[in-house]
């Protein structure tokens, strides 16, 4: 929150999750938004001097978020301590990397009935939801939280989405055998969390600490590069200080990862 305010994004920002001091966000020049979801939550939003929250609301995914029938009650007292509710949130988490479209429409849809109800009972004017996965059949939603589709990984790829994969992690190739090849990408580079990295024109077999082991189609040899596309996108950012553009095989810019060390 603070890398965005300090880069002129601060008309508006929303952190989606939950903190216990918000001190530092109180004292940001710009409009900050907290999701809250407890008793607690809501007075360390209201210590810190964070005036403005979104009740976060579990439709599906058991991670943040109190529960449907709770969210007016909490709206209640936030406004007590003196907050403005803005509205709800709530993430979809469970829908949006399903491969088989039908069920990932139907158990959004299920889901948003969840918050919206929340919403009747919370009022406010945001609905805020969604993700990369279920932009285009969230239809109850007032803003989506989208964030993948920027880059694009592997796993998000395979949902049929009109966003092309832009990262990539470039690796060099240190060992070759008869049946395998070794670049120096491993679990210290890569999200891993969905699963194995794609190399094009190559099956992965794994990842270990400092490598990966593929099988390419193409006979390759030590120092050759080749480009390892992650398969969840988010902490393979995080992993990284810098983040190189590149247009026709030439480096056009280099970006600091600067907001990576929360």
């Amino acid at each position: 929150m603070e890398g965005l305010a300090a880069a002129g994004l601060g008309e508006d920002l929303l952190l989606a999750n939950e903190v216990l001091d918000a001190k530092r966000l109180g004292r940001l020049e710009a409009r900050v938004t907290v999701a809250v979801d407890s008793l607690e939550t809501i007075e360390a939003v209201a210590s810190g001097g964070v005036r403005e929250v979104l009740i976060d609301v579990n439709i599906g995914l058991p991670r943040c978020g109190c529960a449907p029938e709770a969210a007016g009650k909490l709206a209640d007292t936030a406004r007590r301590r003196g907050l403005t509710v803005r509205g709800v949130m709530g993430y979809e988490g469970h829908a949006v990397g399903l491969e088989d479209r039908a069920t990932r429409e139907k158990l959004c849809e299920d889901a948003m009935q969840l918050l919206l109800a929340a919403h009747a009972d919370v009022g406010g004017d945001i609905v805020s939801a969604g993700g990369t996965g279920t932009y285009a059949c969230n239809r109850s939603a007032t803003e989506i939280q989208a964030g993948s589709y920027a880059l694009m990984d592997t796993a998000d790829a395979k949902l049929g989405l009109p966003f092309e994969p832009a990262l990539f992690v470039l690796a060099t190739v240190i060992s070759v055998s008869k049946e395998y090849a070794v670049a120096d990408c491993g679990l210290k580079a890569l999200g891993m969390d969905h699963g194995n990295p794609s190399i094009d024109g190559a099956i992965v077999w794994f990842c270990s600490d400092e490598h990966v082991t593929f099988v390419s189609e193409r006979p390759v040899r030590v120092g050759d590069r080749v480009r390892v596309r992650p398969a969840h996108v988010d902490p393979t950012v995080a992993y990284h200080e810098r983040m190189h553009l590149v247009r026709n095989g030439e480096v056009v810019d280099t970006w600091p990862i600067d907001l990576r060390g929360w």
